[in-house]
């Protein structure tokens, strides 16, 4: 496969885009085996796909190419002030774990969370069947960055562990502490585990510019996009304020 596309790829039915209204969404879809292993996904990572529970997409969307791919240096990343703040939120009863394995804490944080914050979203009412079919892979190493406040679990990271890098998949947490910027701080813990085991980039997903939930993607730098299939560095001047 190296640096092209898989010869066996098939094309999704068009179906209206969840971040924006107004375009209509389509996905490539992987249909090769041999690409579903944790060295193939992160060639196809480096291409702009991604992964949702088993299945490896990319957008290919008919009059719309606002997904931009993104990705931080991690060996070059130093939090900004702002973020340095919020790390420092956690003081000594607040505790990150690395995880291998799920745990029974998870689904009812995940479910409190998508019922409480995302209730006008495509993933509510939440249920057991697709937490698990979109979190979970058989064929892919995830391990769980786990936050914890004492004895209470606040915050999970599902992160994909690959050679040469980290795919953040997604983070839920309790919105009782939504105080703390939870989100920011998972991505920087994300970010010093790859760190730690020297892997060079972190995946954060797609970014769309005009979307206001996803541009904290660029707050993390130096980080790149991908534009028409060349990583390009993202210009820190040009991104918003963190909040």
């Amino acid at each position: 496969m190296n640096e092209h596309f898989p010869s066996k790829i098939g094309l999704s039915q068009q179906f209206s885009c969840s971040y924006l209204p107004e375009q209509k969404e389509q996905l490539l879809v992987i249909l090769d085996p041999n690409c579903y292993s944790p060295d193939r996904f992160e060639q196809l990572l480096a291409l702009g796909f991604r992964r949702s529970g088993d299945q490896i997409y990319r957008p290919h969307c008919p009059a719309c190419s606002a997904c931009q791919s993104v990705r931080v240096l991690t060996q070059e990343f130093k939090p900004s002030k702002s973020q340095k703040r919020k790390r420092n939120k956690l003081k000594q009863d607040y505790q990150l774990i690395i995880s291998h394995q799920e745990r029974p804490e998870y689904y009812p944080l995940y479910e409190k969370y998508i019922s409480l914050r995302h209730s006008d979203g495509s993933m509510y009412p939440p249920n057991r069947l697709q937490y698990e079919s979109f979190l979970f892979c058989r064929w892919m190493n995830i391990i769980f960055i786990e936050l914890w406040h004492k004895d209470k679990l606040i915050a999970v990271a599902v992160t994909d562990s690959m050679p040469y890098s980290l795919s953040a998949i997604y983070t839920f947490f309790d919105p009782e502490y939504e105080s703390l910027s939870i989100g920011t701080i998972m991505i920087m813990a994300q970010l010093e585990q790859a760190a730690k085991q020297n892997k060079p980039y972190l995946y954060l997903g797609y970014q769309i510019d005009d979307c206001k939930k996803m541009r904290y993607k660029t707050q993390f730098v130096p980080a790149q996009k991908l534009v028409k299939d060349i990583w390009q560095d993202i210009d820190p001047d040009a991104s918003q304020p963190c909040a």
